[in-house]
C-alpha cells in the first residue's frame, strides 16, 4: 500500500518502478508505478497475511480501496476474486498508471477516481456499499478516525463489511465501536489490523 505525502513530487517522469501479485489469477505478473516520492507498495509478506485473512470473504466481494497508490492490495483483491474493486488515488501520475494496469490485465471490474478520499467519501452519495474497504493513508495527515466516520455516516459499507487498516504501532485510534479487531500483526513500527463491522444497535 503506498503512501504519499503530503507534497509529493516526481523525480523522474519516465522512471518506474515494480509490482508484483502475489497471488490469484495473475500471480506473478510485474506491473508498473511511478517514481513518485513516498508511494510504496505493501511489502509481500504483509499482503500474503492479509489475504490468508481474507481468504473466507475475498470471493465476489465488492472492494474499496482508498489510498491505492500502486495498486497493491485493490488489484491484489482482484486477482484473487473479487467481484469489483475501486481504487481511489489523488496523485495525477498515480492515477494514470493504475488505470494503464486495469487495462494491460483487462480488468474491466476495476475502477479508478483521481480523488481526494476524505472529499469523495463526504460529497458522494453511495453508489455502492462495499464489503472489503482498505484504510492505508499517509501517516503523517492523522485521517483514519475521520475516514472510518466518513465511512460509517456516508453508509459505504455492507452490513457485515471487513475493513484493513494501517497505522503506526503506537497510534490511538478512534474508530466506530462497531469495528471488531478480528486479527492484528506488526511489521517494525507499522501496524497492520484486520476488523470486521457489525451492525450498530438501534434499540
Amino acid at each position: 500500500m503506498s503512501k504519499p505525502v503530503v507534497k509529493t513530487s516526481v523525480k523522474n517522469p519516465k522512471a518506474s518502478n515494480q509490482l508484483r501479485i502475489i497471488g490469484g489469477q495473475w500471480r506473478g505478473r510485474k506491473l508498473s508505478f511511478p517514481d513518485v516520492d513516498g508511494l510504496r507498495p505493501t511489502g509481500d509478506r504483509i499482503r500474503e497475511t492479509l489475504f490468508n485473512w481474507l481468504a473466507p470473504d475475498i470471493q465476489g466481494a465488492h472492494c474499496l480501496d482508498l489510498f491505492a497508490g500502486s495498486g497493491a492490495l485493490g488489484l491484489e483483491a482482484l486477482s484473487r476474486g473479487a467481484e469489483s474493486s475501486w481504487l481511489l488515488e489523488k496523485h495525477p501520475l498515480a492515477a494514470q498508471q493504475l488505470k494503464s494496469n486495469l487495462q494491460l490485465l483487462q480488468a474491466s471490474h476495476g475502477k479508478v477516481e483521481q480523488v481526494d478520499s476524505l472529499a469523495w467519501l463526504n460529497r458522494q452519495p453511495p453508489t455502492q456499499q462495499f464489503d472489503i474497504v482498505f484504510i492505508d493513508p499517509p501517516f503523517a495527515l492523522d485521517l483514519w478516525g475521520a475516514i472510518a466516520a466518513a465511512l460509517e455516516t456516508g453508509h459505504w459499507l455492507s452490513e457485515a463489511a471487513v475493513i484493513y487498516l494501517e497505522a503506526p504501532r503506537d497510534a490511538q485510534l478512534q474508530l466506530p465501536a462497531n469495528w471488531q479487531l478480528h486479527r492484528d500483526k506488526q511489521a517494525g513500527q507499522v501496524s497492520y489490523r484486520l476488523y470486521y463491522r457489525h451492525q450498530q444497535d438501534k434499540r
